[in-house]
């Protein structure tokens, strides 16, 4: 599946042009000034803008840098410059695909490709150039033995474009990454923090992650060190500074190829849908640390959000394999199996070995009974059907809040054709939690079967409100986590983030 930008080295003839009108609306808006190459015609109404800011890698800004707007299908660019901050901003006059340039003599100049935009909108787009060397330059590049395929050239605003599968598949790709990123306070990853940087880690326990950066750059201008690139990497996270975050955690990895590094940096990447370039990192950690169930864990989650459900599912029973007294393999592994339509290889064996490990675990034994049912539905076993009605069953007892066993009680009973029973359990679903979108969908399935129209239509019509209340939240959780935009080495174009 195409992904949602692409990013191409400048040599690449530029085949789509754009006819947009830009301006510098630095006072409206609280951007820092640009200079703009064209004004608007009067007639034209600005309801979208584009603005960022072109730094080093190192974050520093670069000013003076030439900015192209391009809409696909039309013929002339119009330009705008960054000013001494790095930054700058356009304004569109109307929706379309476009492509943005970033271009300065002496530096390597990068494009975003694909970059959709819909009235409204108001897209940010930070983007990373890289000093060309010099022409008679003789030196030799520094080696790295790690040496990634891929460069993080920027960030942008949160696209619904380019992902994998539906957006069941997109929220529990979000939710592994999360859970991924939760990994990090767990036992291999305890920092050994040395009394240089008391202070930095007290500034932080107490929230003030702007001074706590500040004593670390201090400190690392004295004495670099992986310890405190990592650092550095989650403070830049906690002041929603991802690409600084990233290379910091990137360049721990380079200084020690610790566990703890390599995860840290493609849990990172994950998190800001930079699904391939994560793989990359967690295959690359798992080699160097064979032992780390963590990174396979983490390997897993980054496979699943890059489309490869089955080496997904092989790599998370090789992590429960690894630890089997850990229930987050097993947790990431029922996910995964919840949300795929065909049953994953290795996933029933894993899951029941769950359950005999944690029988007292509801989650085991549901996702479980998630995996028995898939497989049913293809042999219809009775035995299997008889199963996972008591290993759901057992779920609610255990855990009676357990909303999504009680809605998959119902499942159950609506393809036998027990509707009055499937009824119950739809509702006991919505007793937990009233805001259970498919529950309501599937209690007025059931209404429509007995032929209660007016509760079937009832039923249809909440599902609605709630699913568009959950999908507003749910973009407005995505907008506020900005993506990586990716430039893959080995592609002469390249994509981002998956």
């Amino acid at each position: 599946m195409s992904c949602p930008f692409r990013l191409r080295p400048l040599r690449q003839t530029f085949q789509n042009r754009c006819r947009v009108a830009l301006i510098a609306l630095a006072a409206a808006v609280n951007w820092p000034s640009a200079a703009v190459a064209q004004e608007p015609l009067a007639d034209q109404v600005v309801s979208i803008t584009v603005g960022g800011t072109i730094r080093t890698s190192a974050g520093e800004p670069i000013g003076d840098v030439s900015i192209f707007l391009e809409e696909k299908g039309n013929a002339t660019p119009i330009a705008t410059k960054t000013n001494a901050a790095g930054a700058f901003l356009l304004a569109v006059t109307h929706a379309g695909t476009y492509s943005l340039r970033a271009a300065k003599s002496g530096w390597r100049g990068v494009v975003a490709d694909s970059l959709t935009l819909a009235h409204g909108d108001k897209k940010r787009v930070d983007l990373v150039l890289e000093p060309l060397p010099p022409a008679n330059s003789t030196s030799a590049p520094m080696e790295f033995k790690d040496e990634p395929n891929f460069t993080v050239a920027g960030v942008t605003d949160w696209s619904n474009l380019g992902l994998h599968g539906s957006d069941t598949t997109s929220r529990t790709s979000e939710a592994l990454a999360k859970e991924t990123l939760a990994l990090k306070s767990g036992e291999p990853g305890t920092r050994s923090a040395s009394s240089r940087y008391d202070l930095a880690l007290a500034y932080q326990a107490k929230g003030d992650f702007a001074q706590a950066r500040q004593q670390v750059r201090k400190l690392l201008a004295a004495a670099d060190d992986a310890q405190g690139h990592r650092l550095l990497g989650d403070l830049d996270e906690r002041l929603d500074d991802p690409l600084e975050a990233v290379h910091e955690y990137e360049q721990a990895a380079r200084m020690d190829p610790s566990e703890q590094n390599y995860f840290e940096w493609g849990s990172e990447l994950l998190l800001h849908r930079a699904a391939k370039p994560a793989v990359e990192v967690f295959t690359k950690g798992s080699s160097a640390h064979p032992q780390s169930a963590r990174m396979l864990a983490g390997l897993g989650a980054a496979l699943y959000s890059a489309g490869s459900y089955d080496d997904a599912a092989r790599r998370l029973c090789d992590a429960a394999d690894l630890q089997p007294a850990d229930a987050a393999p097993y947790l990431f592994l029922g996910k995964i199996e919840k949300a795929t339509s065909a049953p994953l290889p290795c996933s029933e064996e894993k899951l029941a070995r769950f359950v005999r490990g944690q029988p007292g675990n509801a989650l085991a034994n549901y996702y479980y009974a998630i995996s028995l049912w898939k497989r049913n539905k293809v042999s219809e076993n009775p035995t299997s059907a008889q199963q996972t009605e008591e290993l759901l069953e057992k779920a609610v007892s255990i855990d009676p809040k357990l909303d999504e066993a009680y809605l998959q009680l119902g499942v159950l009973h609506f393809a036998r054709g027990d509707f009055q029973p499937a009824i119950r359990a739809y509702k006991q679903a919505l007793a937990i939690n009233p805001h259970f979108a498919e529950a309501h969908y599937r209690l007025g399935l059931a209404y429509q079967r007995i032929n209660e129209k007016t509760k079937a239509q009832e039923e249809f019509h909440t599902y609605k409100q709630v699913q568009e209340t959950e999908a507003a939240e749910i973009e407005r959780q995505r907008r506020e986590l900005r993506q990586f935009l990716i430039i893959l080495k080995d592609q002469p174009t390249a994509s981002s983030p998956r």
